[in-house]
């Protein structure tokens, strides 16, 4: 019975879900942006599709696609995938999901990736949790952070780690990823039969400054404005005023 309730709670989650989460890619297919660090030929890709992964810390700008990696990676390994927030998780949590990544490791010979966002909120006695078990093997660790790993995580624990930067998504990238929301029919907003004009994807992108999340964010807030008001074409002219209103109402829910 908890099992059919989950798979309900996890069902209405998705249908709600904010269009950034719908539009969340699995594999490299869908990913947009950071060519240098996921192209075809990268020693990143490589270790992925191979599933041979060191520990990784993700450090690059909000919207820069550090949480989708982490996800292709969870797509793509044969290992246990346990996430974890450092804003909600403490120590108790990660020696609870050590103490599993252990008798997997005996029982079932299974790796476990500990995925962190948020790493650089970890104090420093969190931190020195993880090490042991980083350097063992018991976990491979994935850590996203905004901040500078060098000022932010521990120095045994960066050793121990590849970091990674990425970048805020360019202009081409992101006309690619508002297009992919505009028209998938299952996640994105593919169903509402939009279209956008070249003035009002070039505005839209410079609204969403590099961040996916921004930019996905704004178009659903747009589409479904426009909807009501009974308009299949998003322009320039509009694109502004219906963006405002999107930052303010924005301000008013985190002031």
């Amino acid at each position: 019975m908890a099992d059919l309730f989950d798979k309900q709670f996890e069902k209405n989650l998705k249908r709600i879900a904010p269009l950034a989460d719908k539009m969340r890619p699995k594999n490299f297919d869908g990913f947009f942006g950071q060519n240098e660090l996921v192209g075809t030929d990268s020693p990143l890709r490589q270790a992925i599709q191979s599933d041979n992964l060191a520990s990784l810390i993700f450090w690059g700008p909000p919207g820069s696609g550090k949480t989708t990696l982490a996800r292709i990676i969870a797509e793509k390994t044969k290992a246990h995938f346990a996430k974890f927030s450092a804003v909600t998780s403490g120590v108790k949590d990660i020696r609870n999901a050590i103490a599993d990544a252990r008798d997997r490791l005996k029982f079932s010979q299974r790796k476990t990736i500990l995925f962190i966002d948020e790493i650089h909120r970890f104090n420093k006695i969190q931190q020195d949790a993880l090490l042991p078990y980083v350097e063992d093997g018991t976990i491979v660790l994935i850590g996203a952070t905004t901040e500078n790993p060098s000022f932010e995580i521990i120095s045994p624990l960066l050793s121990r780690s590849v970091v990674y930067v990425l970048k805020s998504l360019d202009n081409k990238a992101m006309e690619k990823i508002i297009f992919s929301a505009l028209k998938n029919k299952e996640n994105g907003m593919g169903k509402l039969k939009m279209k956008i004009s070249k003035k009002a994807l070039e505005k839209l992108v410079a609204y969403a400054d590099g961040d996916a999340r921004i930019g996905l964010n704004g178009l659903e807030f747009t589409c479904r404005y426009l909807k009501k008001e009974n308009i299949k074409i998003i322009k320039e002219e509009n694109l502004a005023k219906i963006l405002e209103k999107h930052a303010l109402r924005y301000d008013k829910e985190y002031a």
